[in-house]
């Protein structure tokens, strides 16, 4: 046996160990928990006479000592000359140019809408964009069957029954506007913005989804002269101070009476020197919404008006395709 650590000691003082590849291979060959020389040695023990075993054990243990021992030996030699090898660098090479994200102008446009209304009053709310069917249509004087239904194309998630309500993607984020007047009580000055969802047909003027800012005040004596007022200081504030606006009568279930507006849009290939471009739609809170939602329409009134981001944002940055905004294509988000 102890013939056999002497040679086993001169195998392993012999093995050069010069790279990581023969660092593992002699770890696995001597000190493996399997099939190590030095570990099978071990194993042998109990095979040696007992006068024998203290001698044959201290030479074992020294074996096993010296095989760590280059172990670590080698490791830490490989490692030290890793930390001091030259890096193969040409400082002369230009720099790499980090590349800085930008806000996405939806983005933008969303944040400048925002600020603007905070400045008066309004506050931010947000609520699901999985509505059932009272919030999103018949509290919003949508009643089953009215043919207002059919101005939005619903994405059903549950189509409604007798005595239940469907389940929809939010056609619009006026849910919000009755989710707030159910749990508070006026006055009441918000706006909700968030996506909503329409089942269209794509194409360079309507996308599946899109973003919605909408407003609602409600409080004693609000007339539509206020609406009028806010909504300009708003294209003022967007477009610049000569913007040119109109409102156009309209039509929608929850206002009465109902408006659109438009901006005057300078475009010299045009004839007339430009178009007017639809930015929103408003009008005064029809008295059954606000009855639905428990608010006394005697005593109080209030305006409500919608927005679409992408529409306005397609204006101010002179953009033709709403499919853009939602293909990540670096070339046209850089430019922001």
């Amino acid at each position: 046996m102890l013939d056999q650590i002497e040679d086993l000691k001169r195998r392993i003082e012999a093995e050069t160990l010069d790279s990581e590849e023969a660092v593992e291979a002699y770890r696995i060959r001597y000190l493996g928990q399997r099939n190590g020389l030095v570990t099978l040695l071990a194993r042998q023990m109990s095979q040696v006479p007992r006068a024998e075993r203290p001698a044959v054990g201290q030479a074992l243990n020294a074996l096993k000592r010296l095989a760590e021992q280059r172990l670590e030996d080698a490791r830490n030699r490989l490692r030290q000359h890793r930390q001091t090898r030259p890096v193969d660098l040409d400082l002369t090479l230009p720099g790499r140019r980090a590349f800085v994200g930008s806000v996405h102008p939806l983005t933008q446009t969303l944040e400048d809408i925002t600020r603007f209304f905070e400045r008066y009053g309004f506050s931010v709310e947000t609520g699901p964009e999985i509505e059932d069917d009272w919030h999103n249509f018949t509290a919003l004087n949508f009643p089953p069957d009215h043919p207002a239904r059919d101005m939005q194309d619903t994405f059903f998630l549950e189509e409604p029954t007798q005595g239940k309500d469907g389940v929809v993607l939010r056609t619009h984020t006026s849910p919000v506007q009755i989710r707030v007047m159910e749990s508070r009580r006026p006055p009441l000055r918000i706006i909700a913005p968030g996506r909503v969802y329409r089942n269209e047909a794509i194409s360079f003027k309507s996308f599946c989804l899109f973003h919605q800012v909408e407003g609602l005040y409600v409080d004693e004596g609000v007339s539509m002269a206020d609406l009028k007022q806010i909504l300009h200081a708003f294209a003022r504030a967007l477009f610049g101070d000569d913007v040119q606006m109109r409102f156009r009568p309209s039509f929608f279930p929850f206002t009465e009476p109902s408006a659109e507006v438009d901006i005057w849009w300078p475009d010299a290939n045009r004839p007339g020197g430009g178009r007017w471009m639809e930015i929103l739609g408003c009008g005064m809170v029809d008295p059954n919404v606000l009855e639905a939602c428990g608010i006394d329409a005697e005593r109080y009134t209030g305006y409500a008006f919608g927005m679409g981001v992408e529409r306005i944002t397609m204006l101010r940055y002179d953009i033709d395709d709403i499919r853009i905004f939602y293909e990540n294509d670096l070339r046209f988000l850089q430019q922001f």
